[in-house]
């Protein structure tokens, strides 16, 4: 998406405090056009109008120029570091409101914080969208084709964002261009409906393609009403939409997996949405790049020098571990499989799902090509254990980072995906159990296609990173992969196998809580796990157990301050906090 790359780095910048005083022009004291700013006359044109288009994609990662690591697109602080695959990493007392958030006690003042920019940020890229579709109604000389595309995208963008805020807090309050008064309730409403009506007419009005790579589609909106379903338990609906996706849109699995984290392939045949990343495209902060997830490289002994983030669990790393049919030995040996309190490093031959050398760095396996990852690259072995992320960073041959801006090496070029196709077919898996129109022998066959390409190629030496799993040039690991052979009849056993696949095709990309929520699972399995981890990361033992309220984030204190009138708060917190 180059031509969109480029107006985030020359036209976005410029846009941003232009468009909320555009949207919000019916206050008294903007009446009068502040000095540095755009006025509306300016904006009125197609090119004002596109500009403000691509500042709402802009918000894609989530980070407006303010707020902490919190306002991640990746959400790895809410949905990954708030499960059971990542620690927060780092050292004790970095960032203590990451470890809150990680302990379960949202209550507490940095948590608080930390949620109040997640919510500032999914609001602002709101008003960018509803910003583009009210100066947009008033700009007259548009095609109609462009007035068409402009407004389809537009909408999908505002149902997207509204959908990551439901995500989090579900009791929100929906803003469209026609609001008047940003104090709205957060009760009496539906936003999932509001969410799938502006999918509908965003699918009517987009176009099927389009000639900047990383702008919606008509494909796009399908795939993301059938998420919106499937998140929702509307099976019957999701089935019908994410099987005409699958049958009839422009998607695959990329060839290999790691293909998909790879800055040198951005945009394959399996993005459906992803953040348009950008380095040393003229910006002179680097922010184009992946801001908030760059805290996520190994630390200062690695090449990377910072900041040692988000760490992989002993649970997550004992979950890719495979029985003698390459099969995941969760679901085989429930009881034992997660025994290993070890380091799990090269040498240790106990068979593996080849995705693990792809997302979690070990010591002594090659790190994509940047050597073998070691010891010194932790910032605390102590504190967070041996292990590192890895789907975030980028390879030293594509000379991806940037060379600008705060910790530069860690800002690069590399998409985020936010929605890609195998997370889809996974969902289509489990419309294919649920739904009484669905199919068993379906969902395994979406799950051996997905676990048939994570056999394609595994981790290689640093010098060939991408070699076949059983390549004689692997000393360090044992890759073994297999496929479910026998039919299911059994809908639990078929749903097991199911979440375990999305656990392990998406582990660290921020899904895995969310997941565990929706599927009621949260409170046991967190639980499970923290009394397990917590032999093997003494600071757990200061977490609180995850309890009903934890199944919504609590609405920002301040937020909630906002919305009173006449002494009444018009936004309801969260049951529990």
């Amino acid at each position: 998406m180059e031509t969109i790359k480029r107006l985030l780095g020359v036209v976005g910048t410029a846009l941003l405090v232009a468009i909320t005083i555009y949207a919000c022009d019916s206050d008294s004291f903007l009446d009068s056009p502040a000095q540095g700013t755009l006025s509306s006359d300016v904006l009125a044109n197609q090119n004002g109008v596109e500009g403000n288009l691509i500042s709402a994609y802009a918000m894609l990662d989530g980070y407006g120029d303010y707020g902490g690591w919190g306002t991640a697109a990746s959400n790895w602080v809410f949905g990954s570091v708030s499960s059971d695959n990542a620690y927060k990493g780092s050292e004790p007392g970095d960032q203590q409101p990451i470890t809150d958030v990680e302990f379960y006690q949202w209550s507490t003042t940095g948590t608080d914080g930390y949620v109040n920019d997640k919510w500032t940020s999914t609001y602002d890229a709101i008003n960018r969208a509803n910003a583009t579709l009210e100066l947009l109604a008033s700009v007259e000389e548009i095609s109609d084709s462009d007035r068409q595309r402009i407004q389809g995208e537009a909408q999908f963008l505002r149902a997207h964002y509204h959908f990551e805020a439901w995500k989090m807090w579900k009791n929100i309050p929906y803003y469209t261009q026609g609001d008047a008064d940003f104090r709205k309730p957060n009760t009496g409403v539906n936003p999932i409906e509001n969410v799938i009506a502006d999918l509908d007419s965003a699918i009517a009005a987009l176009p099927t393609s389009q000639s900047d790579i990383g702008r919606v589609t008509e494909w796009t909106a399908k795939a993301y009403k059938g998420r919106v379903l499937a998140y929702t338990d509307q099976w019957d609906a999701a089935l019908s939409v994410l099987r005409d996706v699958e049958q009839n849109g422009p998607y695959a699995l990329a060839d290999n997996f790691h293909d998909v984290f790879s800055a040198a392939d951005d945009n394959t045949s399996e993005t459906i949405l992803a953040y348009q990343a950008s380095s040393n495209d003229g910006d002179d902060d680097g922010d184009n790049g992946n801001y908030s997830d760059r805290l996520n490289f190994p630390h200062s002994g690695s090449p990377f020098g910072c900041c040692g983030f988000h760490q992989p669990s002993q649970n997550l790393v004992n979950a890719f571990k495979v029985d003698s049919d390459g099969l995941p030995l969760p679901l085989s040996s429930p009881n034992s499989w997660n025994d290993d309190d070890d380091n799990f490093a090269a040498g240790d031959m106990t068979p593996v799902d080849p995705r693990i050398d792809w997302t979690v760095g070990r010591d002594g396996v090659p790190f994509l090509d940047w050597g073998n990852h070691a010891s010194g690259w932790i910032r605390d072995r102590a504190w967070a254990g041996p292990y590192s992320a890895k789907k975030t960073v980028w390879e030293k041959a594509t000379e991806a980072g940037s060379s600008v801006g705060w910790s530069s090496f860690q800002l690069h070029s590399q998409n985020l995906h936010l929605y890609r196709y195998a997370d889809m077919l996974l969902l289509l898996a489990e419309a294919e159990i649920e739904s009484s129109n669905g199919s068993l022998e379906n969902a395994r066959d979406i799950v051996n296609r997905i676990r048939t390409r994570a056999g394609q190629a595994a981790q290689g030496p640093t010098d060939n990173i991408e070699v076949p799993i059983d390549d004689p040039s692997i000393t360090w690991a044992n890759y073994e992969i297999g496929t479910y052979d026998t039919p299911w009849t059994d809908p639990d056993a078929a749903r097991a196998a199911v979440r375990m696949e999305r656990r392990l095709e998406l582990a660290m990309e921020g899904h895995r809580y969310f997941d565990l929520r929706r599927w009621g699972m949260a409170q046991e399995v967190l639980n499970n796990y923290l009394s397990v981890e917590e032999t093997r990361r003494e600071y757990l033992t200061g977490s609180d157990q995850y309890s009903d309220r934890n199944n919504l984030y609590p609405i920002p204190s301040f937020q909630i301050e906002l919305s009173t009138v006449d002494g009444e708060e018009r936004l309801v917190q969260n049951p529990g906090w």
